[in-house]
């Protein structure tokens, strides 16, 4: 994956990698993998899931880190100084980040999962999955969000910009967020593993990273650009590894309740639409330009899944429908987002002729 710092505003869009293109077939092949291993070597895999240090399961911390690292190494904080130059669309796209969708995911997490598909649904799980729901939408995606900004000709500085300022907001409002919200629907929040996620998978990943990066670009720009080439498989190996041991440990609710995967990707649709269509309106209404919108409207529809997957692992385990409802959005996350980028795209004469 490319960083979108190198990226001019009117360049041609760069079509997406393999891994980017096909992800949500890597991750349909890791769900048959898993499961597959889960039956097979039900004992290595049990043994790996009890390698745990203070609720931390060090083999997926490792790949977490391996995951999350490359992602954050393209984000510059010093773009932050650009926040002002469009700062309606940097507003646009907080408001429905940080004010909107955790909550309409709750809300909907509530309605369909507590209610309309209750009775199809393992009872001891409802608030496991609604947990993981809300653990989905309550950060703000970060590094595919420079692909389909790239896709749409979005603008390269606000992208980057934003994507800085939520990572910095992230770092303080997700733990009180995720509190919050688990609160409001009657799940126990485990504030200890909540705060130790986040320092362990977002505090910790951002000083790393940053870090590498000083260092990288003190042999200048092409030292970085070289490295995010190198490592941009990383994330997704990394992603792809966790799923298999994932879903190995998920398999056996999965065979006996195959529908619980098309059950849960009902609320995450709903909300991906809703606020990818709310920022783009808001934007048209406020006269935001249509390179700042499309780039708006998809970071606020998009959702940070490594992270989510880190958390819900950490804070309710590998066999809880918390981790199942977060890889849920793995899965759909790709041809929804191509979606909302074709969408985009072919409405940009009714954007642009607003009164």
């Amino acid at each position: 994956m490319n960083t979108a710092t190198t990226v001019p505003p009117a360049a041609a869009p760069a079509p997406l990698s393999v891994f980017e293109r096909y992800l949500s077939v890597w991750v349909a092949l890791c769900i048959v993998a898993g499961i597959a291993l889960g039956q097979a070597l039900p004992g290595p895999v049990q043994a790996i899931g009890r390698m745990e240090v203070a609720q931390v399961n060090l083999p997926v911390g490792l790949l977490i880190w391996v995951m999350i690292i490359p992602m954050l190494l393209k984000v510059d904080f010093g773009a932050l100084h650009q926040v002002k130059a469009h700062w309606r669309g940097i507003g646009v796209t907080l408001f429905v980040n940080w004010a909107v969708k955790p909550f309409s995911m709750a809300l909907l997490g509530w309605l369909f999962v507590r209610h309309v598909f209750a009775p199809w649904l393992p009872a001891g799980q409802i608030d496991s999955y609604i947990a993981g729901l809300i653990l989905l939408a309550a950060a703000p995606c970060t590094a595919m969000v420079f692909v389909w900004s790239r896709l749409t000709n979005g603008h390269p500085l606000f992208t980057l910009s934003q994507v800085a300022l939520n990572d910095t907001i992230m770092v303080f409002a997700f733990a009180p967020i995720v509190a919050l919200l688990l609160g409001l629907s009657s799940i126990t929040v485990p504030w200890a593993t909540l705060l130790t996620s986040v320092v362990l998978y977002i505090v910790i990943p951002v000083i790393l990273a940053q870090l590498w990066r000083k260092a990288l670009l003190r042999r200048g720009q092409a030292a970085l650009d070289a490295a995010l080439a190198k490592i941009g498989p990383w994330s997704i190996t990394a992603l792809l590894a966790t799923l298999v041991l994932l879903f190995a440990f998920q398999g056996q609710a999965i065979l006996q309740q195959p529908l619980v995967i098309a059950m849960l990707a009902v609320p995450i649709l709903i909300q991906v639409f809703f606020n990818a269509g709310l920022a783009y309106w808001l934007n048209r209404r406020v006269g935001e330009a249509h390179n700042v919108a499309c780039p708006s409207a998809l970071i606020g529809a998009s959702n940070f899944f490594e992270l989510a997957v880190a958390a819900a692992i950490s804070l309710f385990g590998f066999e809880s429908g918390a981790a199942l409802a977060t890889v849920v959005g793995v899965l759909i996350e790709v041809p929804v987002m191509l979606l909302v980028v074709r969408w985009v795209n072919h409405s940009k004469n009714w954007y642009e002729h607003r009164t």
